[in-house]
């Protein structure tokens, strides 16, 4: 008896599917722009804060980036509600996103501001810019520039690792194929529509943001 598939069984749930690509790229965005935000912030603290901001960053650097992200997303879920705080899953999800990119922006980040030559920041100190305005106006746009390549891969990563959270119910897409799944028992073609659509999704994003850093942060 061959194997027979049913790929229409799948499509015909096209708007559960549609729903769940929405909620990737949304909770991508949000914590693409909100992680990168955090990694910068890190990243000067590394470079320029004092020893105990440095040693402060350091830690929750190592820490994130030396557990899972399941972990992560299950203690910010789980674990703040024994102290009091309730979280949607969406929220919970979107926090443990940004909490994860953020630590790997970070070192992403901190390679790109090393890397800037001293002459540059010599430069703006003659034309009296103060630290932050250096930070902003000299060294970050070709920091950025440096390392824009590892830093979008880093947002796909988050990007696809955002299947997990649909083990808290976030209505995400990997929830949207386990959902019609379960109604329809193909399970197969369900993952495989949905595999299908994280790869175009992450080579959408990744050309989208390779167009809009040059356009947009440090110019071509």
């Amino acid at each position: 008896m061959g194997v027979t598939f049913d790929f229409v069984a799948v499509l015909g749930q096209w708007p559960i599917l549609l729903k769940g690509v929405v909620w990737t790229l949304g909770l991508t965005v949000i914590s693409a722009l909100i992680g990168v935000a955090v990694g910068v912030a890190c990243a000067w603290s590394r470079t320029h804060g004092p020893s105990w901001l440095k040693w402060l960053v350091g830690t929750y650097v190592e820490l994130i980036r030396n557990t899972p992200f399941i972990v992560q997303l299950f203690f910010v879920f789980f674990g703040l509600p024994a102290a009091g705080v309730r979280l949607t899953p969406e929220t919970a999800s979107i926090i443990a996103m940004v909490i994860n990119l953020g630590a790997y922006a970070t070192e992403i980040i901190r390679a790109g501001i090393e890397a800037t030559p001293k002459g540059q920041i010599e430069a703006a100190a003659s034309l009296a810019l103060n630290r932050m305005q250096t930070f902003i106006r000299v060294v970050l746009p070709p920091a950025l520039k440096k390392v824009w390549p590892s830093l979008v891969s880093q947002i796909i990563i988050v990007m696809l690792g955002s299947a997990v959270c649909g083990q808290i119910s976030t209505q995400e897409l990997s929830y949207a194929a386990n959902l019609i799944a379960s109604r329809n028992f193909r399970g197969f073609e369900a993952f495989i529509v949905a595999t299908l659509i994280y790869l175009s999704m992450a080579i959408g994003v990744r050309k989208l943001l390779n167009w809009a850093g040059p356009k947009y942060l440090f110019g071509k």
